[in-house]
């Protein structure tokens, strides 16, 4: 059995990958001070950075939890998630309203793919 983490700190490692399987931390915005959308084109590059990282990309995401702080901008969200998911690759996901780390952040992705 292995185990690789990337960018480990204190508190979390913003990936780990067990065998075939990786694990993405949770992903907000650098740049809290956009909106919705805004924050969500931000954090899916950076899902797509940390897949690349792991060797996968997102075809290949198995399922996704999407917290969004006002649950009234999913629409916001889903329109840039629809022009970023591959047609056919659709992971399983569920979107909730959650209460953030901060105000200042309207989305949160946690995703877990195949290597």
């Amino acid at each position: 059995m292995t185990i690789k983490r990337f960018h480990v700190g204190p508190r979390m490692s913003e990936a780990v990958v067990h065998n075939s399987t990786i694990y993405l931390a949770g992903q907000v915005a650098e740049d809290p001070s956009q909106d919705t959308a805004g924050q969500t084109r931000q954090i899916l590059a950076a899902i797509d950075r940390l897949l690349a990282e792991c060797g996968s990309d997102k075809t290949r995401i198995l399922s996704a939890q999407i917290f969004l702080a006002d649950i009234s901008e999913f629409k916001d969200m889903n329109a840039v998630w629809d022009a970023w998911v591959p047609a056919g690759h659709t992971p399983a996901r569920a979107t909730v309203e959650s209460k953030l780390a901060t105000p200042k952040y309207r989305v949160e992705i946690k995703v877990i793919a195949a290597a």
